[in-house]
């Protein structure tokens, strides 16, 4: 069994750690999109059609 040198082995802890980073990035993406997207969509359609407007008595 061989084991490998302290240079590999901090190579790829380099290599995770910006993989990791464009994971985090893309996941904080997606969730952005697809969390607070159609949250503001149905704001901006309830407004169009007069949902927020007081009601004339």
């Amino acid at each position: 069994m061989k084991k490998s040198s302290k240079k590999n082995r901090k190579r790829i802890k380099k290599i995770d750690n910006n993989e990791l980073g464009q994971t985090k990035n893309s996941a904080k993406l997606i969730l952005f999109i697809f969390g607070l997207g159609p949250i503001i969509g149905i704001i901006i359609f309830l407004f169009s059609k007069g949902f927020f407007n007081s009601p004339n008595i």
